[in-house]
């Protein structure tokens, strides 16, 4: 079994405090960072290689091609390809799209998927079969997929995928459970799934990391990050 962290995180297009949003990313250090609202316009490859240098990472795959969503990773990962899927485009609604790669880490072979799915329940509910659909075609073992659901445990998109995924708060709750605290009740519109065969040590929002500061992570977007721990069989 091989040991890999996994951090994913809305970061709101690095609209917030950047110095604060790279230690909280840093203190979680993390094999692979699922980001979802990475920055899309004007210089967004240079803001995004910023985040990593200053995370102590690397752009593995993602963010303007992808519509938002991006993979960093740390040297631990060897990338065996990437791909950036941009989603049917619904009249009138935001473009939408998944960054995906295959990498391995020591022996472990792993695809992973960040997303950020629809505000529009149907189209939302769609997105989650596409990205069912892409893990099946990725042609690896083990997979791991996170990101802004926009959507609770109860709602039919999240339900869809945590009926064939691992959803790994459910499956090890460690640390906080809610990652918008916007809202009364606070929600949990951001998770991280894995596929079977992955053993899930522990996943939620870092709340009590060492190094994490809650001044940091008030700071660095409007949403809390999920970290997860997994060990992934190898190869």
């Amino acid at each position: 079994m091989v040991p890999v962290k996994v951090l994913s995180y809305n970061i709101r297009s690095m609209r917030d405090d950047t110095d604060a949003l790279a230690r909280v990313i840093s203190a979680c250090a993390p094999d692979l960072v699922l980001i979802q609202e990475a920055p899309l316009f004007f210089r967004w490859r240079k803001k995004l290689a910023r985040l990593a240098s200053a995370s102590g990472l690397v752009i593995l795959t993602g963010g303007g091609t992808a519509a938002g969503p991006a993979i960093l990773c740390n040297l631990r990962v060897t990338v065996e390809r990437t791909e950036d899927v941009l989603l049917p485009l619904t009249p009138g609604l935001h473009r939408r799209g998944f960054a995906t790669a295959v990498v391995r880490i020591g022996g472990a072979r792993l695809g992973v998927l960040s997303c950020h799915l629809s505000l529009q329940k149907d189209e939302r509910y769609e997105q989650a079969g596409a990205l069912l659909d892409r893990l099946a075609g990725m042609g690896v073992d083990h997979a791991i997929a996170g990101g802004d659901l926009n959507e609770r445990p109860s709602g039919p998109a999240f339900s869809r995928l945590a009926a064939n995924l691992q959803d790994c708060w459910a499956t090890s709750p460690t640390g906080g459970e809610h990652t918008w605290t916007h809202s009364e009740p606070p929600q949990r519109i951001d998770a991280v799934f894995a596929t079977k065969g992955i053993e899930v040590l522990g996943c939620g929002a870092p709340l009590d990391l060492p190094g994490i500061a809650e001044t940091d992570l008030r700071a660095a977007s409007d949403h809390l990050p999920v970290l997860a721990t997994f060990n992934v069989p190898a190869s």
